[in-house]
């Protein structure tokens, strides 16, 4: 069978990294990452099943691997080779459809008794990303073991599968999976009350999405977003927020809506009671720390790796900074809901057959200036085993 398969290949991980920085999405053309063919995956044990990707997603972790920016806390509890891809829909042996919930949890992982974060329900905390009876994987497509999306054959554990109705298209499934993200976040900040002002810091896939699960879950007055182009903007709008701005505006935004006076340094005296950064990145950070209001929240969606940064003001101002990672399963039931409702499905802007997968991941990297928002491999046509 075609899969794209991922080596641990450290110079060419290196030059992934140089081609990167150049041009985002190019460490796919010189990295680890080739097509390959395969033999279909080996089941772990009974209870698996056989998993056929329809469509499979490229996100913000997957190109940070691809251009050699992923952060080395991940080696130990990554299995090489791997598969890529954790964004799926995909066939099951009976004809029916199903979206991968990618978590490696205990029960996948044969762990009995499960950790205390498992038997709670809250399989994303699960620490035994490395034990088991499965090679280290945090998730599906990061675990040689189970494959990944960007592949014709893939395995997967009963708990990891969840039935999509008939009516959803494919597309609409797809973005099930970046949805349970965003709803997850918007579930920790409806459990923290109602806010009279919130900002979303970027308005990529995760952003716009986050925006859509703020406004269908948590109490939100006034809902602002950063955006860098056009198109970002008027989907932000679309989804519910007030109002937009380019990230170098946002400060001047918030000294609108809240009163705040602006030191020298650029620090607000006020500002928003609640951040949630969909970036990740040490700008993006930095600029979360200056607009929350003393005593409030920054939520970090968005993956970070290496950053630098001043956390003065975290302390004199008492704020709160909150890693928020992936879902459960009622994450995804949820999202299930909302993708159809927000109708999420028309933010898949193109999808591409995986012998192009270099022009694929170049165009997921390049996303926002081309005017699209999700990038998908396309597999219903895919030679199968």
């Amino acid at each position: 069978m075609k899969a794209l398969r991922f080596q641990r290949r450290p110079a060419r991980f290196a030059a992934a990294n140089l081609a990167g920085r150049l041009a985002p999405g190019k460490g796919a053309a010189v990295g680890p990452l080739r097509l390959a063919d395969l033999a279909e995956p080996d089941l772990p044990t009974d209870e698996w099943v056989r998993f056929r990707p329809r469509l499979a997603g490229i996100c913000g972790s997957d190109l940070a691997t691809i251009d050699g920016r992923s952060s080395t806390y991940f080696e130990p509890i990554v299995s090489f080779p791997f598969t890529p891809g954790h964004e799926v829909v995909g066939d099951l042996a009976d004809g029916s459809r199903a979206v991968l919930i990618p978590v490696l949890s205990c029960a996948t992982r044969g762990i009995d008794p499960p950790c205390p974060a498992c038997a709670a329900g809250r399989t994303n905390l699960c620490g035994r990303t490395a034990f088991g009876h499965l090679d280290p994987g945090l998730q599906s497509g990061y675990c040689t073991q189970t494959g990944g999306g960007w592949s014709a054959e893939m395995v997967a554990h009963p708990s990891q599968l969840l039935a999509v109705p008939d009516g959803l298209s494919d597309e609409a499934a797809v973005m099930v999976e970046p949805t349970a993200c965003a709803v997850h976040a918007a579930r920790r900040v409806a459990a923290g009350g109602p806010r009279a002002t919130a900002a979303v810091i970027g308005a990529g896939t995760l952003g716009l999405l986050t925006i859509a699960a703020l406004r269908g879950l948590a109490e939100v007055e006034t809902l602002v977003a950063t955006a860098k182009y056009p198109h970002q903007k008027a989907l932000a709008a679309r989804l519910g927020a007030e109002r937009t701005a380019s990230p170098r505006e946002l400060s001047r935004l918030v000294r609108s809506l809240t009163g705040a006076w602006v030191t020298n340094g650029g620090q607000l005296t006020d500002g928003v009671d609640l951040v949630v950064d969909c970036v990740g990145s040490e700008a993006s950070l930095a600029q979360a720390l200056q607009v929350v209001a003393p005593g409030g929240e920054i939520v970090v969606v968005g993956m970070p790796g290496h950053t630098h940064l001043d956390l003065t003001s975290l302390w004199h101002r008492e704020s709160t900074i909150r890693g928020c990672y992936a879902y459960v399963r009622d994450d995804f039931e949820e999202a299930l809901r909302l993708v159809a409702a927000a109708d999420l499905g028309r933010l898949v802007s193109a999808t591409y057959p995986l012998a192009r997968y270099e022009a694929a991941i170049e165009h997921a990297a390049q996303a926002g200036p081309r005017g699209a928002v999700k990038i998908a491999f396309d597999l219903r046509k895919q030679e199968r085993p």
